[in-house]
């Protein structure tokens, strides 16, 4: 018993770490497998797993989610960008530029934080399902107002937590593109064991798996003007309703899941998984019962496609999130080196 919560979902990570905890599975990233992710540079070649910010483009991919917008700061009332500073003495020189942006957390390369996904769920045992989060942190009380309010912030669980981690271990690259192409396969416990066991990738605890699906590419080839419908109907993502595919993620001791895709799993419809319906079973599993934070719409072409020709699939990632308090997701630019 805790002061939040007398019953945890089944199979969650919650207490593990303490009562108080708003890590989750991070905590496993520990110095040795740190050591063992840096050991795993062979090269000393890096590559950015960020698409440009501004993409997909539009809001056709997310209706709610809208392009970062510049906007200007000002000096009294000038425009502080190719500002001359003429401060009347001799010799004056400096040219200076400045701006704010507007910028949606979630709309482009990003980590979904531990509040970012709750569910309903009966955690003091008076026969009620409750809105909470991930170690029974609330809205209202711990994140936000009472829903509908509109207010925002998360005093628990805000993406700044997952920044204190630094975010940096070892990664493990699934090539789900090279066996799926561009078809649109939501993929199963066996079909993704297949993959698995064909180019020899093994995922251990507190490793950081990625999903390359090829999503990434396609929205390039865009250019800023996306094709909703064929994106969305377009490239492999992880079956939800497959509780294999959740149970794996329990028993490997994975501690985030990062795709090129919007979502790792399906993002349109709904299901029954886990005595409920759901529309992102993967999120509520991930996000709410184990800690796993969720990155997602990464750029992981140019490493899946050397990581491959190398016959590798591990590789040490840096990834941490903006350290924004209060903040569910985060914009990142992530780095891979192989």
């Amino acid at each position: 018993m805790t002061k939040r919560w007398k019953i945890r979902p089944e199979g969650s990570t919650w207490g593990d770490w303490g009562e108080d905890d708003q890590q989750g599975r991070m905590n496993l990233i520990t110095p040795e497998r740190v050591l063992a992710a840096v050991a795993e540079v062979k090269d000393g070649q890096s590559f950015c797993l960020s698409l440009p910010l501004d993409l997909p483009g539009g809001n056709a991919v997310n209706p709610k989610r809208h392009p970062p917008e510049l906007k200007p700061v000002f000096l009294e009332d000038d425009v502080y960008f190719n500002y001359v500073w003429d401060t009347h003495k001799p010799g004056d020189m400096d040219v200076s530029c400045d701006e704010a942006i507007t910028l949606y957390s979630q709309y482009s390369t990003q980590w979904d934080s531990l509040c970012h996904i709750g569910s309903k769920f009966d955690a003091d045992g008076d026969g009620v399902a409750e809105p909470m989060y991930y170690n029974g942190y609330r809205p209202g009380e711990h994140v936000g107002g009472t829903p509908g309010d509109g207010k925002l912030g998360a005093r628990a669980l805000g993406i700044e937590n997952m920044a204190e981690t630094c975010v940096q271990g070892r990664g493990v690259m699934v090539n789900l593109h090279a066996h799926f192409g561009d078809e649109r396969v939501a993929v199963n416990y066996e079909q993704l064991m297949g993959v698995l066991d064909k180019d020899g990738v093994t995922v251990e605890e507190g490793d950081m798996l990625s999903l390359y699906t090829g999503w990434d590419e396609m929205i390039l080839s865009m250019k800023g003007d996306p094709d909703a419908e064929k994106l969305h109907n377009s490239c492999a993502v992880l079956d939800g309703y497959d509780d294999r595919i959740l149970q794996w993620i329990t028993d490997t001791g994975l501690t985030v899941i990062v795709s090129d895709n919007m979502a790792v799993e399906n993002s349109h419809g709904d299901g029954d998984t886990q005595g409920g319906r759901s529309h992102l079973p993967i999120h509520r599993h991930c996000l709410f019962r184990l800690g796993v934070h969720l990155g997602e719409l990464w750029y992981l072409s140019e490493l899946a496609s050397e990581l491959r020709r190398q016959n590798r699939s591990r590789y040490l990632l840096t990834a941490p999130p903006l350290r924004m308090p209060g903040a569910v997701g985060s914009p990142v630019t992530p780095v891979g080196t192989i």
